[in-house]
């Protein structure tokens, strides 16, 4: 399967955490392409009016599900519903996740197990679904947004660099499993992006400290929408998290001291 942003039309693209951030900015340039759009998210207002958006863009309907990631078994119930609504799933976008930075030992369990359950249960979840559903149509392409954090830990940031790591590492295997099928596995890695995860982590000051690293989502999800249907391994930014990230087990002590200085603006 290969596709270009010129042609999305009549391709099925579903996206979770598609109510904002990441998942939001992709959801409406590829429903400018032409993509059929499905939307999943816990917080049904903002996915309507995301589905609205959508909609008018692509000129083709949009659909919209309430979806808990966290939970395994409204997962099988959504899927269950998606699968009746649209015939096949060309893209999967896993963009549902978030972060709370505070230290290690100081974070407390409950929320170590949901940002798993999310981050990472929930998203391996959502690709055994799709990927079975892409195996029996002989294509597809998954792609799931992990993080630098996953690259480079930094101070305060264990347990999401944890979760992105493991990411990382899930999709590294699936890719050689599913190549060999027709199905792409692409795993995007950004720094900081402007959106409201910060909020969600509660480290708005964070955001203020690391400007000259963060992201336009934007272009960054113009980025994603072009490696559809692409053999692209990774979509790595900024350019300098990137060169570092590489370096880093190379020179594992300057690395260390780069992610508890430079990058640590927690």
């Amino acid at each position: 399967m290969t596709m270009t942003n010129n042609s999305l039309r009549g391709k099925v693209v579903v996206i979770t955490g598609g109510s904002s951030g990441i998942g939001r900015a992709v959801a409406l340039q590829a429903a400018s392409a032409g993509a059929t759009i499905v939307l999943l998210a816990r917080n049904l207002t903002k996915l309507e009016e995301v589905r609205v958006a959508a909609q008018s863009r692509a000129h083709r309907p949009a659909f919209a599900f309430q979806l808990d990631v966290s939970d395994p078994v409204n997962i099988d119930a959504v899927w269950h519903q998606v699968l009746e609504t649209v015939p096949r799933v060309d893209v999967l976008l896993n963009a549902a996740g978030f972060g709370v930075f505070t230290e290690a030992l100081d974070t407390p369990m409950a929320t170590t197990e949901k940002m798993f359950r999310t981050n990472v249960l929930g998203l391996i979840y959502m690709t055994r679904l799709a990927g079975r559903q892409m195996l029996a149509q002989g294509s597809g392409h998954i792609i799931s947004i992990a993080s630098m954090a996953g690259k480079i830990a930094t101070p305060k940031s264990a347990v999401y660099a944890a979760t992105k790591s493991a990411v990382i590492a899930y999709n590294n295997a699936l890719r050689l499993e599913l190549r060999p099928h027709g199905i792409e596995v692409t795993t995007v890695n950004p720094g900081p992006v402007a959106t409201n995860f910060f909020k969600t982590a509660k480290a708005e000051d964070y955001e203020a400290k690391v400007a000259m690293f963060t992201l336009d989502p934007e272009k960054l999800a113009a980025r994603i929408v072009g490696a559809f249907g692409r053999r692209v391994r990774e979509i790595n930014a900024p350019v300098i998290m990137n060169v570092a990230a590489i370096a880093y087990p190379m020179v594992p002590r300057v690395g260390d001291w780069l992610a508890g200085t430079i990058f640590n603006r927690k």
